[in-house]
């Protein structure tokens, strides 16, 4: 439970401080706000979040994420990331025509 109120809490100051600087930006033009200013405070936001909420849930700051990674951790993904890679690895390793077909059957 901790980590979502994290993640709640991360989303908001996301969306509070990220989105209200592009508003402000965007409805009054002569408070000096520009799109660096607007990315400035998106990064700020991220990293001030990184730093507050990171070791409780791993601050992904969206909730799909978040309610997507839950049954993922409790499935094994194992043989499947072992087969996707290696494929990968040959793939790179050989530049040959019947590698890109194997890959692409695969």
């Amino acid at each position: 439970m901790n980590k979502y109120l994290a993640e709640l809490i991360g989303t908001f100051w996301l969306v509070l401080g990220g989105c209200g600087s592009a508003v402000l930006a965007a409805a009054f033009p002569q408070l000096g706000i520009g799109f660096h200013s607007v990315a400035l405070a998106f990064g700020l936001t991220v990293l001030t979040m990184a730093y507050a909420i990171g070791h409780i849930s791993g601050c992904h700051l969206n909730p799909a994420v978040s309610f997507g990674l839950r049954p993922a951790a409790a499935s094994d993904q194992g043989p499947g990331a072992l087969r996707g890679g290696s494929g990968d690895w040959i793939c790179r390793r050989a530049s040959t025509r019947w590698c890109r077909c194997w890959c692409a059957r695969w």
